[in-house]
C-alpha cells in the first residue's frame, strides 16, 4: 500500500492558519512573557475565541486539544479517515513552531480537555463544553507510577470528597476546572483510579504555589491541595464501576490521546530550532546538500541532516499514532513510541542547534536558547522518556507491568 506523506487537503487550510498564528502573534512576545514569568498573556484571549469561533463553525476540525475524540458516526462506519485527532497533533505542532509555552497556556485548549474529550459522555461533553480545563495527575513521590496515585475520592451521598496533593498542573491556577485523577479505593490499586472534574473556586480546592522553571515559563504550573473538596458525583468522567479484569486501561486510555499531542509540541519546537539554524548556517556559508552523502559534506552539514532525519522520524510517528486513533484502532504502543521519539529527538535537536548556532545559539539575541529550554519538559511530562520505553518494551513483548518493571 502505498503512504502519502502530504498533509492531507482538507487540513491545509488549518495548517497554514496556524503557522501564520504561531510566525505573528506568539513569536513576537514569546520573549516577553518568557521574562515575566508567571503573567498571565492576554493576547492569547482573543486567539482562543477565534479558534473556538472556527471549532464552532466546523470551519476547523481539531483545533487544539479539545477536538480529540474517538467516537465513531454511522457514516464514518467501515471508512478510514483523517479526522479531529490528526488535525489537532498538526495544527498544534504549527503552534509550538511559535511557542510551546503560550501554546500551553491557551483558554479552552488544555490536557483536561483532551482528558473530558476523550473519556466523558454525552451528557459530560454538553455540560463541560466551553470549559478551560487542566490536568492533575503527578503527585509528591508519584510521578512516572501513575497507578501509585494516593489521592482519594470517598462518595459521600451525592458527592465524591476529595483529598490529597497534585504537583506540576499545567495551567493549574488559570484554567476553569482541574481533572483530577484519584483512586476510589487503594487497596484495589489501579483498577480504582477514576478522573474527576473540579470546578475552579469549588470550596476545599486551593492552589498552594506557582513553580519557577526552566523553560515554559508562560504557563503556569501549579501546586493544588485539595481538603475535603467535595464534588457531585456527576462529575466522575466515565464509568464509576471499578471493574478489576480491565484494571487501569480506563484511566490510562486518556494518555494514548494526550501523549501524541505532546510529541507534536516536541515536534514544533524541534522544527523552529531547525528552521532558524538552517538560515543560520546558510548565513555562514554553510550549504546543506541533499543531493551529497553526509559524509562527503562539511561536519556542520552532516550533523544537521541528521538532525533533520531524527525530526522525520518523530513526525511520522506522530503522525501515525493519532491517525490510528481517528480510525479507532488501538494505538497505546504507538502514542508511546511517538512521546518517546520525538520527547529525546526534541531535546537533542534543540541542544544541537545551539551548539551548531554557537555564540548566537547561547544568546538571547535569537531563540534558540529558549526552545532548548522549552523542549525538556516534553520529555517528562505526560510520562517520561524512561516510562515509554518500558511501556514500548512490555508491548512488544507481550509482558504485563508486573512481569516487566
Amino acid at each position: 500500500m502505498a503512504i502519502n506523506l502530504d498533509d492531507p487537503k482538507k487540513f491545509r487550510p488549518l495548517v497554514g492558519q496556524a503557522h501564520q498564528v504561531a510566525m505573528n502573534m506568539l513569536r513576537p512576545i514569546s520573549r516577553k512573557y518568557d521574562k515575566g514569568e508567571h503573567e498571565y498573556p492576554k493576547e492569547l484571549d482573543m486567539l482562543a475565541a477565534m479558534i473556538d469561533g472556527l471549532s464552532e463553525s466546523g470551519a476547523a476540525e481539531g483545533a487544539g486539544a479539545a477536538g480529540v475524540r474517538r467516537e465513531e458516526s454511522p457514516t464514518d462506519a467501515g471508512t478510514v479517515k483523517n479526522g479531529s485527532n490528526l488535525a489537532s497533533v498538526m495544527s498544534i505542532a504549527e503552534m509550538c513552531w511559535g511557542d510551546v509555552g503560550l501554546l500551553l497556556s491557551m483558554p479552552r485548549q488544555g490536557l483536561g480537555n483532551s482528558a473530558i474529550a476523550s473519556v466523558a459522555n454525552e451528557e459530560q461533553l454538553a455540560r463541560f463544553d466551553g470549559v478551560w480545563a487542566a490536568m492533575a495527575i503527578t503527585e509528591p513521590g508519584t510521578g512516572s507510577d501513575s497507578a501509585n496515585i494516593k489521592t482519594t475520592a470517598v462518595l459521600d451521598g451525592d458527592e465524591y470528597v476529595l483529598n490529597g496533593e497534585k504537583i506540576f498542573v499545567t495551567s493549574g491556577e488559570r484554567a476553569d476546572a482541574v481533572v483530577v485523577w484519584a483512586t476510589l479505593d487503594r487497596e484495589l490499586g489501579r483498577a480504582a483510579i477514576k478522573s474527576f472534574v473540579v470546578p475552579k473556586g469549588t470550596p476545599g480546592m486551593r492552589v498552594e504555589r506557582l513553580e519557577h522553571k526552566l523553560g515554559i515559563k508562560a504557563s503556569d504550573t501549579a501546586t493544588i491541595i485539595f481538603d475535603d473538596c467535595r464534588v457531585p458525583k456527576e462529575n466522575l468522567l466515565g464509568s464509576p464501576e471499578i471493574d478489576t479484569k480491565q484494571g487501569f486501561a480506563g484511566a490510562m486510555a486518556t494518555f494514548d490521546n494526550t501523549r501524541p499531542l505532546v510529541a507534536s509540541m516536541a515536534v514544533g519546537c524541534a522544527k523552529a530550532a531547525l528552521d532558524l539554524t538552517r538560515e543560520l548556517l546558510e548565513q555562514a556559508g554553510v550549504v546543506v546538500d541533499y543531493d551529497r552523502p553526509a559524509l562527503t559534506q562539511s561536519a556542520a552539514a552532516a550533523k544537521f541532516l541528521q538532525l533533520e532525519a531524527d525530526w522525520e522520524a518523530a513526525h511520522l510517528l506522530m503522525l501515525q499514532a493519532a491517525w490510528m486513533a481517528d480510525n479507532r484502532q488501538p494505538n497505546s504502543l504507538e502514542a508511546s513510541m511517538a512521546k518517546a521519539k520525538a520527547g529525546r529527538a526534541g531535546t537533542d535537536i534543540t541542544l544541537s542547534c545551539v551548539e551548531l548556532a554557537g555564540t548566537l545559539g547561547f544568546s538571547e539575541s535569537e531563540l534558540l536558547e529558549k526552545w532548548a529550554r522549552d523542549s525538556k519538559i516534553l520529555d517528562i511530562f505526560e510520562g517520561t522518556q524512561q516510562i515509554q520505553q518500558l511501556i514500548v518494551a512490555r508491548r512488544v513483548l507481550g509482558l504485563t507491568s508486573g512481569e516487566l518493571k
